[in-house]
């Protein structure tokens, strides 16, 4: 169990409890983003994380493959954000709200979460992620296995129009 995959549907599975959480926030104002961030918003809404993810220390191990839908990202205040994301893992198929908390280096976005304990599944899960352009890369760990991930960020292209010929 110990591969970022499990670790992301981990963190999902946690953070359902916040579906009733989100809703009431949708009350709420909504955070002015800077161009950065609204940047960030755009890179990651609809979007989905195609790539490998490594497990150090294991000797010629082909790098796996994984894959993450996410649905949006909201800013909730400071660095605290929301990713909406579906997760697919085994027989569930759900869409989650995922709080992180997102830092930046210069004008680019890093995703973190730290030492998160996940119910029935353990505890320990950090993970660091940044996004530039349409890649991403980073490190995870859970307890004392870690590893790499890295990948592209896709975009659906839009069907064209009916009348487009």
């Amino acid at each position: 169990m110990k591969n970022p995959t499990l670790i992301i549907a981990a963190m999902l599975w946690l953070a359902s409890p916040l579906f009733a959480q989100d809703t009431a926030s949708e009350k709420t104002p909504p955070v002015e983003l800077s161009a950065a961030e609204q940047a960030f918003v755009d890179q990651l809404t609809n979007a989905t994380l195609v790539g490998r993810f490594s497990i150090q220390g294991r000797k010629n191990m082909t790098p796996q493959a994984e894959r993450y839908a996410i649905t949006s990202v909201k800013k909730t205040g400071d660095n605290n954000w929301i990713v909406q994301a579906r997760i697919t893992y085994g027989k569930y198929d759900l869409p989650v709200p995922v709080p992180v908390q997102v830092e930046w280096a210069g004008d680019t976005p890093v995703l973190q979460v730290t030492d998160l304990k996940i119910p029935l599944m353990g505890e320990g899960f950090t993970a660091r992620v940044m996004f530039y352009k349409d890649r991403y890369a980073g490190s995870w760990y859970h307890g004392k296995v870690g590893g790499h991930m890295w990948g592209d960020i896709e975009h659906e292209k839009a069907a064209p129009d009916a009348g487009d010929n």
